[in-house]
């Protein structure tokens, strides 16, 4: 996928960001008018709205998943729920392709993706925290009817991972036809973004629907660098060559991609209808590494080729390039029905993701002259099957206000991690490596066939779910799961869910459930060799991670001080008050305070640095880059956490004699402590997962309609936060202050099947504090900011339909 997708100029549109916030807390005015407020998340009841609902939901409508400029399903959610941040990192490894999103402060892992329902299936990479969760942007957003974000625990009803909460992504199953198309840029003239797709619906002779949608983007990199001092530094001492300016982009990568989705269900009876959907994307991308300066010790001269000089190559050094093509697949099918009061659901599904990694303008400097420039480094490979069934039985009974609603069911999941290994010479300890020129390609060591195998791991679940309306103002729900994982053993789970209206208007909300995340795989038995760049001394230094189940553990466990155990599964209590608020006058609200605690987090270990004959073992050992390799450490169930939060939401809708104003405030308080575990001796591990993420998010949203016109505005606030360097000898920690973003557009229907859009975000251009620490190596904003730093950026869209 290499062509440019072009545009005449007449497909170009205005774009629209900035709908009403759709987070709607309450069914009635403040909903967009195409959200259904029943609501299928959280519940196996058919009639809750989220204003019945015992538990938190954000209902986000199809429209204002689409008016974002992003093509990036994280970075629209993250717009609109500011309990959900989404992180850019560049120059992050595989991270700068699929970004790590968190829930309520959360690991990625910690929340739940659903598509109609059904388990959507983890992403191949593994974080650099450990998490492995399903990745968002291989979702077409144009695909998309509504989103359910349910902001509680929901282990006890739906397994491993939804500690944080559950997303629940519901395919548009609508007839008829339509299309846009969308260019977007940055004020800096960079980051140009072409957007396309289409979706066709049909029903079928009024038995079911069928719809297919498919969407293309391609979006160029940012830059936002400065010339680092070193490189200002050599230019000086050397006129004769010529460097980049900048020798390295810290930004968003080139990225390209085609997503494909379906939906479809007939029905083969009265009581009975088959239903088929699915998803697939498949994509790639280019980014940068750090450069490597001349001096530096990879241009060191070898006694084996001594006719080997990398200045030949490189004079002006070199910036190695990162690249990765990307395939992601999900089918479900099954089959449902009724009978009397009972409903069942019968399904399979089977979903994969895979990632192959590529180096390029690089080295394997141990292997000298014999070393290529561009390499294979090898791929990932998450594989997930599932098979369910589940049934719901209404009981009436006149010892309750309301019917019994009891749900009970059956999970089997099968997961398999794969790791292939890449060329030879991108892993391979050359001849010079004994000279102390590092092996393996530079920047992205390839997998190795030591690194390499097939992991899996199945487990059965069972589960039970009860709700009733004990009163006309008491519902209570009971529910409970028992899941047995052939790695690590069982674990059972439950959640006490209830809610006692005040009034019509009024009502009060709680849950308290237990829940839990299981060790994957890929956590359990992957490994990987990286390299960074140390602020002070702008030397690569390289560090490795290990499996603790492996030989490498065996050697640091010979230490007194270590401990490498094996994984065990997260275990977590969470516990949620509220009160919700439905008017008759357009206005509804929402306060939900929020406690979680998890016990046995995973996070690496303490790096431990290594000793001459320890790093000699794993010379022995044939460790790819054992010569140069500084420290060493594993995935533990290392720290325990309390995470405190708050989650208030207030919608207005007027209704004026010129049109409608709707307006929508959101925020959410949260704070993470580490209350043990080695992460709390740990000042640098401790300060992260404390102070990351900003304490304070909100934002404030109005919409006017009037007539064929439409005004956006919006305005997201992020409190301060706190980074660190990442040296290999110590760390600096930066806070950075508050920001606020403003975003604007406007949206003219120009006929009934014609509607064109356009949109600012960042309207003026507000950039946050500079990352002082990392000047040395030309990057201006931090990489770890919880928002974009690109600065403003427009977008014009054109929508038709049919």
């Amino acid at each position: 996928m290499n062509a440019k997708f072009t545009l005449s100029a007449c497909a170009i549109a205005l774009a629209t960001i900035m709908q009403p916030h759709a987070m709607a807390q309450t069914q009635g005015a403040s909903a967009e008018k195409d959200v259904e407020n029943v609501i299928v998340t959280g519940t196996r009841q058919s009639n809750r709205t989220v204003f019945d609902s015992m538990a938190p939901i954000d209902l986000i409508s199809g429209d204002a998943i689409n008016s974002t400029t992003s093509e990036d399903l994280s970075d629209s959610v993250a717009q609109l729920v500011p309990s959900f941040k989404v992180q850019r990192l560049p120059m992050a490894d595989g991270q700068v392709f699929v970004r790590p999103a968190s829930l309520r402060g959360l690991s990625s892992d910690h929340t739940l993706v659903l598509v109609n329902g059904k388990r959507l299936h983890r992403s191949a990479l593994l974080g650099s925290n450990g998490a492995q969760s399903a990745d968002l942007a291989t979702i077409p957003t144009y695909a998309i009817k509504r989103i359910e974000v349910l902001r509680d625990g929901a282990s006890a009803q739906y397994g491993s991972d939804a500690i944080a909460g559950v997303i629940n992504i519901i395919l548009d199953d609508k007839e008829g036809y339509k299309a846009y198309s969308q260019f977007s840029q940055y004020y800096e003239g960079d980051g140009a973004a072409w957007r396309a797709g289409g979706k066709a619906g049909w029903s079928l002779n009024d038995k079911g629907y069928l719809s297919f949608t498919a969407e293309y983007y391609d979006a160029d990199r940012t830059s936002r660098s400065r010339q680092r001092a070193d490189a200002i530094a050599y230019q000086e001492a050397n006129p004769e060559v010529t460097l980049r300016n900048p020798v390295q982009d810290w930004g968003q990568p080139d990225r390209e991609a085609m997503r494909f989705a379906f939906n479809s269900q007939y029905d083969i009876s009265e009581n009975a209808a088959v239903y088929l959907f699915g998803t697939y994307n498949e994509g790639e991308g280019l980014s940068d590494f750090n450069w490597r300066n001349p001096t530096s010790a990879v241009y060191n001269q070898s006694t084996v080729y001594p006719d080997f000089d990398l200045n030949d190559i490189y004079p002006g050094g070199f910036a190695p390039h990162f690249g990765q093509e990307d395939s992601d697949y999900a089918v479900y099918g099954g089959v449902k029905g009724d009978h009397g009061n009972l409903s069942w659901d019968v399904s399979a599904s089977v979903g994969g993701n895979a990632i192959d990694y590529f180096m390029s303008n690089t080295i394997n400097a141990s292997l000298g002259s014999d070393s290529p420039t561009d390499f294979y480094a090898g791929s990932l490979e998450q594989d997930e099957v599932t098979i369910n069934a589940d049934g719901v039985y209404i009981i009436e009974s006149d010892s309750v206000y309301g019917d019994i609603n009891v749900a009970f069911g059956t999970e089997y999941r099968e997961e398999t991690y794969t790791v292939s290994p890449g060329d030879e010479a991108s892993y391979a300890v050359g001849p010079a490596a004994s000279e102390g020129l590092a092996s393996g390609s530079n920047g992205f060591f390839g997998f190795s066939p030591s690194q390499s195998g097939e992991f899996s791991q199945d487990s059965y679940a069972v589960y039970l779910d009860v709700e009733s309306e004990i009163t006309d103002a008491l519902t209570l729900g009971v529910a409970g799961r028992y899941e047995d994982y052939s790695v690590f053993g069982d674990s059972t789970n439950g959640k006490i869910s209830a809610r006692y209206a005040l009034s019509e208007n009024l009502a009060l909300r709680s849950t308290y459930s237990t829940g839990f995340r299981a060790p994957t795989p890929g956590q359990l038995f992957s490994e990987r060799v990286s390299q960074g760049l140390d602020t002070n001394t702008l030397e690569v230094f390289t560090r490795g991670r290990y499996s603790p189940e492996g030989a490498i553990a065996d050697i640091i466990n010979l230490r007194d001080d270590a401990d490498i155990a094996s994984l065990e599964p997260e275990k977590s209590d969470n516990i949620s008050l509220g009160i919700t608020y439905q008017g008759n006058d357009g206005l509804s609200a929402s306060l939900d305070f929020y406690r979680v605690e998890i016990e046995d987090r995973f996070g690496t270990s303490s790096t431990f640095t290594l000793t001459d004959e320890e790093r000699q073992s794993l010379i022995d050992l044939d460790v790819t880059g054992a010569e140069s390799i500084t420290g060493v450490n594993f995935y533990q169930n290392d720290f325990d956490t309390r995470t405190t939060g708050l989650d208030a939401i207030v919608s207005q809708l007027w209704k004026l004699d010129s049109g409608s104003l709707n307006v929508v405030l959101a925020y959410n308080y949260n704070k993470t402590e580490v209350v043990g575990g080695n992460v709390a001796q740990n000042e640098t591990q401790r300060t992260l997962f404390e102070d990351r993420l900003p304490t304070n998010s909100a934002n404030i949203s109005a919409t006017y309609s009037t007539g064929d016109w439409s005004y956006n505005g919006r305005v997201r606030y992020y409190g301060t936060w706190t980074d660190s360097s990442g040296n290999s000898d110590g760390d600096i920690f930066q806070e950075f202050g508050a920001e606020a973003f403003v975003d604007v557009g406007v949206t003219w229907q120009v006929s009934d099947t014609i509607k064109l859009s356009a949109n600012i975000e960042n309207l003026f251009d507000a950039y946050p504090d500079e990352a002082t620490y990392q000047a040395s190596r030309g990057l201006i904003y931090s990489r770890n900011a919880p928002y974009d730093t690109d600065g403003g950026s427009y977008s014009l869209r054109i929508d038709a339909s049919f």
